[in-house]
């Protein structure tokens, strides 16, 4: 299905010329302050063939905010990562690293999982 039909409701397909769909609309995000955000960094190895990733998740706003704050850390921390399903993953263990940077920055930061 194309983006542009993603987001029709109710109507599969229309006879009338004139007719105009109705689309939900996307309510707005709005990116809590750093010092609102409860963010969790953890080290995870699952499915990813043993190799280590940091793993930044809780963020809540705008994605253009999330992919700032994963293009921030990937520079600090001089390596790669990708931010999907509103999750920041960093190749490596940067858990320390990026707990520290990340209460630097005001954000309420804490280390999950073991």
């Amino acid at each position: 299905m194309s983006n542009k039909n993603r987001n029709r409701v109710g109507i599969v397909y229309s006879t009338n010329p004139d007719f105009q769909y109705r689309t939900e609309g996307k309510e707005e995000t709005i990116t809590l302050d750093n010092s609102r955000q409860n963010l969790r960094v953890q080290l995870d190895k699952k499915q990813r063939a043993g190799k280590k990733v940091t793993l930044i998740s809780g963020f809540v706003g705008k994605e253009e905010d999330l992919n700032a704050l994963g293009k921030e850390l990937k520079n600090k921390c001089g390596v790669g990562g990708s931010v999907k399903d509103g999750e920041i993953l960093l190749q490596g263990d940067f858990c320390e690293k990026v707990l520290q940077y990340l209460k630097d920055k005001g954000y309420k930061a804490k280390r999950a999982g073991g």
